[in-house]
This record gives structure tokens, sequence and C-alpha cells, in this order.
């Protein structure tokens, strides 16, 4: 990545001057100094420019040191794809590169690792597929045995699930599946009633009304004080059943509660 034409897109800026504030920044001179007196070296950009460009200038250069990292120790277990090189070259974020090495990061002894130890992996692939019409009781029954730790058909089928739970977990794409969600119900929750409230007319009543709208209306205008409190309880109600739903969604495919 050639990240001083990356901030001059972001900033809307020319090169030249990313370049010079690169270069004064890497000797040593701090933003106010820059922007006071070496004015003329940046062609004039202000003190807010140039804590953004400093800022993105850090962030894009962890970046790349990541991703050499991550290549390094993908590469040196093997395991390394043209695919997966493709990613990660690609990747515009943090949180993207740790997502694509999370499969490849060395792991702590897991109840997952424990159960391929067991071999039940190939017990997983099958229930992962959802291509068999044997009950998987039938299947797990196969994996039955005493000296790898596997004594009955629960406790196959059960470490066939930590497998199948960290495979999950581990996915790049489920992770920010589960990010997006979390974002989107943020949004949802997170209406404020001014906004809503000072944007209604008559032409877009029926589609801006929103609870928080609602209840003002009933309450204050209204005064029908009981009825608008059991509304707004019954919306904080939702809001924690939607918190917590997408929490338990969190938590069984990342590991990871948001509460």
């Amino acid at each position: 990545m050639d990240i001083n034409q990356k901030i001059t897109e972001e900033l809307g800026v020319k090169k030249w001057q990313v370049d010079a504030a690169v270069k004064l920044i890497d000797e040593g001179n701090t933003i106010p100094f820059i922007a006071r007196y070496r004015k003329e070296a940046t062609g004039t950009l202000d003190d807010e420019q140039l804590r953004k460009l400093h800022e993105r200038l850090t962030y894009l250069r962890n970046l790349e040191e990541k991703k050499e990292q991550v290549l390094s120790s993908i590469e040196e277990q093997g395991k390394m794809t043209e695919e997966l090189k493709k990613q990660i070259l690609a990747a515009e974020t943090l949180v993207v590169v740790e997502d694509l090495y999370r499969p490849y990061r060395p792991k702590r002894r897991t109840r997952a690792t424990i159960a391929k130890e067991k071999g039940l992996e190939p017990l997983a692939a099958v229930i992962t597929l959802q291509k068999t019409k044997q009950p998987v009781e039938e299947l797990a029954a196969k994996y039955i045995d005493s000296e790898k730790g596997v004594n009955t058909v629960e406790e196959a089928i059960a470490g066939a699930k930590d497998i199948i739970a960290e495979g999950i977990s581990d996915e790049a794409d489920y992770r920010k599946y589960i990010r997006d969600i979390t974002m989107n119900t943020g949004k949802i929750m997170s209406i404020g009633f001014e906004k809503a409230y000072l944007m209604q007319n008559s032409l877009n009543l029926e589609t801006s009304e929103i609870i928080a709208t609602y209840v003002y209306k009933i309450g204050l205008l209204n005064q029908q004080y009981s009825y608008s409190t059991a509304i707004n309880l019954f919306n904080s109600i939702v809001n924690l059943i939607l918190l917590l739903t997408v929490n338990v969604i969190s938590k069984k495919l990342s590991d990871t509660s948001i509460i």
C-alpha cells in the first residue's frame, strides 16, 4: 500500500503536501510546530488536517506492520494460500486483518482442540454439511472410543459441537456479520426522539412515527400519563430483548460478549 497516496485521497489534498508533512513528522517535528512554522513546506496544511494526517499515518503504518507479521506467521505454518494472501494485503483495517489471522493464530488448549485430538473432527464436518440422512446419534456412535475419552454418544456430539462453534467463530465473514448486527441494533435502539419529532410533518407523519414520539404525544400532549408510561416500558423491554439476542448470537459465534 502506498500510505502517502492513501492519505492524499482521504484528506483531499495534494501528494506533495502529504510527502512534505510525513517527512517533517519523521524528522521528529510536532504537529503544532509544523502547523505554525512550516506552512510553506506543507502548502499551508492547517492543524486539523495535520492531526488527521498524523493519526492516519500512524494507523496505516501499524496496519502494514501487522500485515507483514500475519503473512510471516501463516507462511511459517505452511498454510498460506494465494486467496488468503490477497485478502490480507487488501485489508484496510486492523480488525479485518485480525479476523483473517484468527484461524491461524496459535491458540491455547480449547475444548475444540481437545475434541479434535479425540478424532471428532470428521463428525463435526458431517454435521456441518447437513447432507446425511442418518440420525446424528447413529453417526456419533461410530466415534465412541474409551481410549480417546469418548465414552458416550452425547460426549461425541458435544465434542463435534465444540469444533463447529470454534470454526464459526474463526470465520472472518461471520465475525463481520456479527459486528454489523451489533451496529445496526445500536442504530435502532438509539433513534433520538428530538430528531424524529422535529422532522415530522403532515406529509411524513405515518412513516416517521416512532414509539418515542408517540409516547410524547399521548403522555404530555394528551395527558394520558399511565398509558404512555406503559408504552415506554414496553419499548425498554423490546430494546433489552434486542440487546440480549445480539449478545447471545455474538457469544455463540465469537466467544465475545458485548455486555
